[in-house]
Formats: C-alpha cells, structure tokens, sequence
C-alpha cells in the first residue's frame, strides 16, 4: 500500500509526548503544556524559523482542548474573512471558553495593519483565541496595539538530538508497509541533520524522497541523498578532525593575508551548516592573536559583526561576518600581544610568590599606611611626563622583564615610539 500523505504530514505529533523540540514550551514543566491542560490557552504568538514546530504546536494544543481550529491563509484571507469568523463565534460559543474558537494565522505578518486592526476587538474580548505564527520578529512586523493582547512564544530549532528521534519515526512509519526496510548509513544520516539545519519539514522531505530513490540494497547513501535534495551535502562532522581542519585552514588562511582564500574556507564551513558562533569566536582569537595592537579596531569590528549577525537573522548576517573576515585578513599583522603574554605567564609562574613591593601595596587604612604600605610610590599625573623613570614595577627579588616588543607594522609603529620615549626619559634620568 502507498503513502497517501507527505511524510511530513502523516507524522504530524497528535499529542504533546510526541511533539520533538522547545522542552521548556512543551515539556512537562513546559508553560504551553500546562496552559493547554488547565484549558487556559491564550491568544499568542508563535515566533521561530521554519520547520520548528509552529503548526504542529497549534494542532497539539487543538487535540489537547478539543477545540476548533479555523485556519486562516494571510496570502489570500481579508477583514471580510475575519468578520464572518467572529460572527460565527459569536452565534456558536454561547460565551463559554471552552467553546471559543482558535483561529491559526501562519505567516501572521503577511497581513497588512487593517488585516491586523481586524483581529482587536475580538482577542480583547475573547470571542477567539488567535493565534499567529510568523517567521519575522513580532516586535516589527505585529502591530504594537494587536501584539500588547497577545503572549509572545519565542520556538527554537530542533537540535540534533530531536532530529535524530524524528528521523527514526519517519523511518519506521516509511518501513510499515514495504517488504524489505529502507535504512540509511550512519554517515548519511549525519550528513542529513547537518543539512537539516533544525528543520523538521525540511528532514522529512529529504528523507521521504531519498526513500523513494534507494534500489534493491534499500540503502539510503550521501549519493541519493544529494540527489533528493538537488544539491551536494558538504561532509562536516563538528566532533571530528575535518571540523577543526576546516577552522585551521580558515585560520592560517587569515594570518597568511589570503583574503580569498579566507572567505573560501567561511563558505565551506557555512555551507556545512555549522554554528557561527565557532568562526566568530575564533575571530576573536585571530584579531588578538594574529592582529594584536597592529590593529585594535580588528576586535571591535569582529565584535560588532556577531552582534550584527544575531540582530539582522542568518543572510545578511553572514554577510556581515564575512566583511570582518576581510578586514582581519587584510588588517597588518602583529603577534606581539600573544608572545608577551606567553612570557609574562611563564615568569608568573615561575615568581608565583613574590611579595608585592610595598610602594606598590594599597593603603586604605593607617594600620597599613604604618606598615609602609604606598611608601615612595610616585604619582606619574604629577609629573609633566605623566611617567616616573626609575621606578621598579616588578618584585624585589625578581628581575625586571621586558616581553612586549610591537612590531613596526600598522599602529604598533606609534606603540614602539612610544616606548623608545619612555627609554629616553629612564636612560636621561640615570645621566643626571
């Protein structure tokens, strides 16, 4: 016997222990599964990106209240649509809550302002529970008047864990009616959820169409995978070698100055569907590491491009990110900062118990003060050079060190001036 119905939708969950995803929504403690028990659902918004779960959520939550569900399409409804809706409400529902009809608006933020104004005096007055989901953030695309009635319900993608659960089921609802079961390789499978990228539809659909291409072997490999989806499905596994090959190579890539070669690395580490969040962070290190003081704008500037990535959503931010990686790549390059810091460590460690000079110590109380404590400390604001030469910032016993050396690149050149003044005023004050 044939599927009658798209997987996706054959294995939409009836009951909240088998809804995958969002546990602290639709878990047990879970505040949509304990409002949709106590049959005190309110009117919402569900906000997330696609294949998260927002219909499934809203099918869950009518099974669970055994209330109607009027779907209305924002591409093609109108007021005309929803007059009629809270006409037949108010005939219908006898002002019992239980009775109250839950209208499901996806893509909520297609409809215009008076599409949205529509909606006001029935949320308010609880002639129906509205419910909206919508990929765009409500703060911008809900009306502030319609959206100050509504709760806000923020649903994240599914993780990895969840795909797999999802994966199984649909395996062996696809497995019910076939005479030998289709399976799938453990690399492909984790190929899939990479491409997947939380998205539930967008699993099922691959793996429904894969099923549909195996040959007599029943196995489900990367080749028809990336025949079902129309597209080549990178290998990246974010526990293995090839992970941290990929973030090398993007790495030394930067501190090589290849600017092109650099963004090649991004893309392939993108089209792989990792996080961001490791290529920011690493970023980071490299602005610090590779850039130092040649440059300090490089940290700001990979800073801002994060911040700007999770402000602006995936596709302009990656453009974001990838404008930082240009200009650390082309930013000079200085490891100053990182070998300084290595021997000043070294040195801590190995005068790890060294007394603090007591013209160096703090003084708060007179007890201290009596102790010597700020004795001889020279005041630099004082003095018309705002520096003391002579003075002895390290431990007694410990000799003075010199680690920080810029190099003669990019705004270390004005670091190195100024230390070879500072020199000047220490070797002048010695002559005299």
């Amino acid at each position: 016997m044939k599927q009658t119905q798209p997987l996706a939708n054959a294995l939409r969950p009836e009951h909240f222990n088998e809804y995958a995803g969002n546990p602290d929504l639709m878990g047990d403690e879970g505040i949509l599964y304990k409002l949709s028990k106590a049959q005190n659902i309110p009117s919402m918004i569900l906000w997330g990106p696609p294949g998260c779960g927002k219909t499934s959520l809203v099918h869950v939550i009518s099974n669970t209240l055994d209330a109607e569900v009027i779907t209305l399409s924002a591409i093609n409804a109108g007021i005309k649509d929803i007059k009629q809706i809270a006409q037949q409400a108010k005939e219908q529902n006898g002002g019992l809550f239980n009775n109250v009809p839950i209208v499901f608006v996806d893509e909520i933020h297609r409809f215009n302002k008076a599409q949205q104004d529509a909606f006001l005096p029935h949320v308010e007055s609880g002639l129906i529970r509205l419910i909206g989901a919508t990929t765009e953030n409500p703060a911008f695309s809900i009306n502030q008047a319609l959206l100050s009635r509504m709760r806000v319900f923020s649903l994240s993608p599914l993780n990895e864990s969840d795909l797999e659960k999802l994966c199984a089921r649909a395996l062996s609802y696809l497995n019910k009616n076939r005479s030998k079961p289709v399976s799938i390789e453990e690399a492909t499978k984790r190929a899939l959820l990479k491409y997947s990228n939380g998205d539930a539809r967008r699993l099922l659909n691959s793996l429904e169409l894969g099923a549909s291409l195996v040959d007599e072997s029943a196995v489900i490999t990367l080749a028809i995978l990336e025949q079902s989806v129309g597209e080549t499905i990178a290998a990246f596994d974010k526990q293995g070698d090839h992970y941290y090959d990929l973030l090398s190579a993007f790495h030394k890539s930067i501190r090589g100055s290849a600017c092109d070669a650099a963004l090649y690395w991004f893309a392939r580490m993108l089209i792989a569907n990792t996080d961001v969040t490791p290529i920011c962070r690493r970023l980071l290190a490299i602005a610090s590491e590779d850039i130092g003081n040649a440059d300090p704008k490089a940290l700001q500037i990979c800073l801002n491009a994060w911040d700007i990535y999770h402000r602006v959503g995936q596709a302009e931010g990656e453009r974001v990110i990838a404008q930082a990686v240009i200009y650390c790549t082309l930013a000079p390059k200085s490891n100053a900062v990182y070998n300084a810091f290595k021997a000043a460590k070294r040195d801590a460690l190995a005068h790890s118990n060294e007394a603090v000079p007591l013209h160096l110590r703090n003084a708060p109380t007179q007890l201290a003060k009596t102790a010597g404590h700020g004795k001889d400390y020279v005041y630099p604001h004082n003095l018309e050079t705002a520096y003391a030469p002579g003075v002895n910032y390290f431990p007694k016993n410990m000799p003075a060190a010199k680690y920080y050396e810029p190099n003669p690149r990019g705004f270390e050149k004005h670091l190195q001036q100024k230390i070879a003044y500072l020199q000047e005023l220490e070797d002048n004050a010695r002559k005299s």
